[in-house]
């Protein structure tokens, strides 16, 4: 079984009734927008003209079922969910359907993501962002968590300034529990300072987001990972779009000297993601440069 996020699986309300019926005797996985939650009983489809229920205990893969919540369930209405038809009924000439999105998640579990190892390369997608983090979509609605400090060597606010909702990105498996929590990271992906630093030159300009300001200057991100220093100016202000004169570029110190040369605070401005490696697994990242003191790297 390959990666395969939910709402790529194929759509239900485009079947007729016999395509629902082979699915059925098939086990095959579809997908369907949830319309109503019966509050303490389960989720209500539609599925091309048949009805279609989804219970409570149906709705989430998870070790530990005390952990799913009737709000979290609810959140699902309105959204494309993937499912396996588990019984078929009829009443007269009407047929009516019985899913679980459990099931179509436990398959992609035992077939996918448990053969996931440390370091390896997966696609997902960005289904919610908070403070410490993004949430992803790594197969069929199962979510990992990818922490804030793993996104991207250069520092953000919040996740929100490198991803939005719906975003398909690529990230490494950074750790995995008998819980099913799996932790990713990001940056190992994004290059190495040097890798970075090379479509840059000194003497030239380009354009940079404003990430930190320290009292002995002002750290503007060029690449998703690498940031370079300015010296402190009046009226910067943290995210900032700003155009920089690139003064220095000292790999030994994996520093960039930067001087600031305008502000652009009318401009949207989301830096491009840049990936250096989009497959396989990686076992040990170096982002330092082989002469600086100081060592940033990954053992995974």
């Amino acid at each position: 079984m390959k990666y395969m996020r939910e709402t790529d699986i194929t759509a239900a309300s485009v079947f007729d009734l016999q395509a629902l019926l082979s699915a059925y005797e098939k086990g095959t996985v579809m997908f369907a927008k949830a319309l109503v939650y019966d509050r303490g009983n389960g989720l209500k489809f539609n599925l091309g003209g048949y009805e279609a229920f989804m219970p409570n205990s149906e709705v989430y893969l998870s070790f530990d079922e005390n952990c799913i919540k009737e709000a979290a369930i609810a959140t699902r209405v309105n959204k494309f969910v993937c499912f396996i038809i588990t019984s078929v009924s009829k009443k007269g000439a009407e047929y009516y359907f019985e899913i679980s999105r459990k099931k179509a998640q436990q398959l992609a579990y035992d077939n996918y993501i448990s053969t996931l190892q440390s370091g390896d390369i997966i696609p997902c997608c960005i289904t919610h962002i908070d403070k410490f983090g993004a949430f992803c979509d790594i197969g069929y609605g199962i979510s990992a968590l990818l922490p804030i400090d793993f996104i991207s060597v250069s520092r953000i606010q919040t996740p929100a300034d490198r991803f939005y909702v719906g975003q398909n990105i690529f990230a490494c498996i950074k750790s995995s529990d008998n819980n099913g929590r799996i932790v990713l990271t990001h940056k190992e992906l994004l290059g190495t300072w040097l890798e970075n630093a090379t479509y840059f030159k000194a003497g030239t300009s380009t354009t940079g987001i404003v990430r930190s300001i320290e009292s002995y200057g002002i750290f503007i991100e060029l690449s998703p990972n690498l940031a370079g220093l300015a010296e402190s100016c009046e009226g910067i202000e943290i995210g900032d779009v700003v155009n920089v004169y690139i003064k220095n570029i000292l790999p030994d110190k994996m520093k960039i000297k930067l001087v600031i040369v305008s502000t652009i605070k009318e401009e949207t401005f989301f830096p491009e993601i840049k990936y250096f490696k989009t497959e396989g697994r990686i076992k040990y990242w170096k982002y330092s440069t082989e002469n600086c003191s100081k060592l940033i790297e990954t053992v995974f």
